[in-house]
């Protein structure tokens, strides 16, 4: 039985100031991001794909380990494949040098472009503009390492992408004790298994992924609860059920405490403040939160007009607070 084949775009890259390695890829084939991407802090990263050769992944990060530079990598495993001609790979080492290998029998268009700390590869692409537009994107993109990789994934697919189309993509990002309470480096590790716009899925789901597990949002777009931001908030948390009380703009302990609630719930712990000031992503997280949850109830069930205007904790109007008598039926005739 032959294998499928990946066609596949994908960038890696390392960022020196924050020693992380990352990975982005797209391909229209299933879960890309359990094949292609691996990676490990201290050693370097690498992808692996067309008729992708998961033993890369196991021997590349071993020869990295050993502190082995990129170029000796890539010549090591690909020389040591009697099927390297129908293999692509991409390798950025432990000090950020890359190097890549394209098959002579990988489908066309493939071809890679290896440029200062990073390598951009694809094949079954719609040409040469794809890896070039990941490069520039990469490259000219401002942000931190995640950003410059979804620019390029972007990029990539802007220009055509795989020329069958898409399906799944992933982000992998390990920097030393960047995991989950420190005990891993896996940073990011964010994947789209199947999906209509893959990319756009995966920025979806990191956006998310930023919110509760990561702290890169820039300290000087915090803003103070108070006035029209208090009363956006008391809004939004009644129309979810957090929050009873009128919307008064007053950030008081009821309003404090239906917000702790909707923290707590939604996992968003490492974005609650106790100075009196919100993360503008919370803002636009429970905004869009509350209006899917308007539009929902639209869909269901009738509403008063301007009911959720009100919200939960106001009373109802004068002379409509009850319900009129049930009417009274003659008795039935036996």
């Amino acid at each position: 039985m032959s294998l499928a084949r990946f066609g596949t775009f994908s960038i890696v890259a390392y960022e020196r100031e924050t020693r992380t390695w990352g990975i982005a890829v797209q391909s229209k084939f299933i879960a890309v991001g359990a094949v292609v991407p691996v990676a490990e802090a201290g050693a370097g990263a690498l992808a692996t794909q067309a008729l992708a050769n998961t033993r890369y992944g196991i021997d590349g990060l071993a020869l990295l380990r050993q502190g082995r530079r990129a170029a000796d990598v890539v010549r090591e495993l690909t020389q040591a494949d009697p099927v390297r001609d129908q293999r692509q790979l991409g390798v950025v080492d432990a000090k950020g040098e890359a190097a890549a290998f394209t098959g002579s029998k990988c489908m066309d268009w493939a071809g890679h472009e290896v440029g200062d700390g990073f390598t951009c590869q694809g094949n079954i692409l719609f040409g040469p503009s794809v890896v070039r537009a990941m490069a520039r994107a990469y490259e000219s993109t401002g942000g931190d390492l995640l950003d410059r990789l979804l620019a390029a994934l972007s990029a990539g697919q802007r220009e055509g992408g795989d020329r069958r189309g898409m399906q799944s993509a992933a982000l992998l990002a390990v920097r030393p004790g960047g995991g989950y309470g420190g005990g891993s480096d896996r940073w990011v590790d964010v994947r789209v298994d199947d999906h209509p716009t893959p990319i756009e899925e995966l920025k979806r789901v990191f956006h998310l992924y930023d919110m509760t597990m990561l702290n890169r949002e820039d300290p000087g777009t915090l803003v103070p609860i108070s006035g029209d931001v208090a009363r956006g908030l008391q809004h939004d948390l009644g129309v979810l059920g957090y929050y009873t009380g009128r919307f008064t703009g007053t950030w008081d302990a009821a309003s404090q405490a239906a917000f702790h609630r909707f923290i707590g719930e939604h996992n968003f712990e490492n974005r609650e403040r106790d100075d009196g000031q919100v993360w503008p992503s919370i803002v636009q997280y429970l905004r869009e939160r509350a209006a899917a949850e308007v539009e929902r109830r639209s869909r269901t069930a009738p509403i008063v007009p301007h009911a959720l205007d009100l919200g939960p904790g106001a009373g109802a109007p004068a002379g409509g607070g009850q319900s009129p008598p049930p009417t009274k039926k003659p008795p039935r005739s036996e």
